[in-house]
């Protein structure tokens, strides 16, 4: 028993790792984008295609390799992309111009299309459904903790030693979970797909997936969550802005908030769900997001108030992301989880894009108020697909 819970500790810890180096190395982007245009001498405006296309390629990476951890296990898969994202990363500190930048972001994307769906899937493979959203809780935390730490020692790194070094940073911190997963990560012991992998296969394979009501219902819910998210999310920081003057350290420490919120949650609705059902809690996450999406603009008179919102808007996102991904694992077999997984993450990769869409025309139209409203439409219509379309598996819970 001891050494079960050593080896389930670091499967934990080196999982929660390659997610915490993964998202930061994201969400970096956006706040070092001034420091990139001044040392390469680009227009901000075309830095925006870096974003675009590290989308794209997690998108279609994700496709790809969904059949294939299928077939070769997700052991291996997470040992691949974590080398290649490591790879990625040290490239970073070579980029010379715009086009070489892009190059190497199109290659963290395609590491990142590689891993999206595997540390979910490891977790459906290892542990026993009635864990799950304990264990996702835990590995989950990781992007918060990108929140609260990632952001703001690679933006400092930025501001000292030139846009380069927060990549090269979190380079040192993937290789180092790479080599936690080689060590202390073991395959889990379940069937693997035997057919041959072919890209027809694969094509055919997400189309007699997505046949079942249960799979069509969780692609929607996962489209409607991400895109929810960005129309509501992308113009706050501008909306704050504009309306109150704030500055940029200001918006910032707003998002450590959020991260806090998400740290504190996230391990914990996962254990709820555990108990109470998964269901319960993802519907009550979606109620309370649409209510306080809604009365955002009534609710923020003054920019204090935006701290307390967001910590209530990023505790109910933790409240949702952990659970939904516990349930939709048990959708399938373990055969095919790594399909279903790739599928809805880039599923989730065009909601979030095509929200980004809506956010700016909505917002330069008829201003922030739309935004919050078609947010808090989308997660209700999340809300109710869950309610009535996806199955809720029985837990058995141990003595």
């Amino acid at each position: 028993m001891p050494n079960k819970k050593k080896e389930v500790f670091f499967i934990i810890f080196s999982l929660w790792l390659l997610v915490f180096a993964a998202s930061s190395q994201i969400m970096i982007i956006a706040p070092i984008l001034p420091r990139i245009s001044e040392q390469l001498a680009v227009s901000e405006a075309l830095l925006g295609i870096l974003v675009t296309a590290y989308a794209v390629m997690v998108g279609i990476c994700a496709l790809i390799t969904g059949p294939i951890s299928d077939k070769i296990g997700r052991r291996k898969i997470l040992l691949i992309g974590t080398s290649i994202m490591t790879g990625a990363l040290f490239l970073h500190g070579f980029v010379f111009d715009f086009f070489s930048f892009l190059i190497v972001r199109g290659l963290a994307g395609a590491a990142g299309g590689i891993l999206s769906g595997a540390s979910v899937s490891y977790v459906g493979d290892y542990f026993p459904y009635e864990r799950r959203g304990w264990a996702n809780g835990w590995i989950m935390s990781g992007i918060a903790m990108g929140q609260i730490l990632g952001i703001p020692i690679g933006t400092i790194l930025a501001e000292y030693f030139g846009f380069r070094a927060p990549f090269l940073a979190f380079a040192v911190l993937m290789l180092f979970a790479l080599l936690l997963i080689w060590l202390t990560v073991p395959q889990p012991d379940i069937k693997l797909q035997k057919a041959k992998v072919t890209v027809i296969g694969s094509i055919r394979k997400y189309l007699l997936m997505l046949r079942k009501p249960e799979i069509i219902a969780s692609a929607v819910s996962y489209f409607l969550m991400f895109l929810s998210l960005s129309v509501y999310v992308i113009f706050l920081p501008t909306w704050l802005e504009t309306t109150f003057n704030v500055s940029g350290n200001e918006i910032a420490s707003l998002f450590l908030v959020g991260g806090i919120a998400n740290v504190i949650t996230g391990p914990q609705a996962g254990k709820l769900s555990d108990l109470w059902g998964r269901k319960r809690i993802i519907i009550a996450s979606c109620l309370g997001l649409a209510i306080v999406m809604a009365l955002t603009i009534p609710l923020v008179q003054s920019f204090w108030v935006a701290y307390v919102l967001f910590f209530v808007i990023m505790m109910l996102v933790a409240m949702r992301i952990s659970p939904f991904q516990a349930l939709t694992t048990e959708l399938v077999s373990g055969r095919k989880r790594g399909t279903l997984m790739s599928l809805l993450v880039a599923i989730g990769q065009v909601g979030y894009g095509i929200g980004g869409t809506i956010a700016g025309p909505a917002y330069v139209s008829q201003g922030y108020l739309s935004n919050t409203l078609i947010g808090a439409a989308m997660i209700l219509g999340m809300a109710f697909i869950v309610w009535k379309y996806l199955p809720e598996p029985e837990l058995q819970h141990s003595n």
